[in-house]
């Protein structure tokens, strides 16, 4: 039986305004269970790489009922952070069979 990890996700708050009117943010972190984590294939590396100029390191299956949002999010697994980017692939819960429903790709992300 497949089985997910459990991931950190960084989720960006706005707090409120400075003194110029620009947003201030606070992140906290948020533990997603059931995640999976996958690598590309060096074709989708490649593609991925040619049409965004982005290099995939891992995908993330998210697992059904999980109401995160995963664009342009901050995601911590194996000791790692890293970015997630594009608009996540999603299925229709009911026609997928597996608990996964939604594909996220990942680039690594330096502090």
């Amino acid at each position: 039986m497949i089985h997910g990890m459990t991931i950190t996700l960084w989720v960006k708050t706005q707090t409120g305004t400075d003194g110029f009117g620009a947003p201030v943010y606070e992140w906290t972190s948020e533990e997603v269970e059931d995640v999976l984590v996958g690598q590309p294939t060096p074709q989708e590396r490649t593609d991925e790489l040619s049409i965004s100029g982005r290099t995939i390191e891992y995908t993330l299956g998210i697992p059904k009922g999980d109401t995160h949002e995963w664009e342009n999010q901050i995601v911590e697994f194996f000791g790692h952070k890293f970015r997630t980017f594009g608009i996540p692939a999603q299925g229709i819960e009911a026609n997928i069979p597996l608990r996964w429903h939604k594909q996220v790709k990942c680039e690594r992300y330096e502090v």
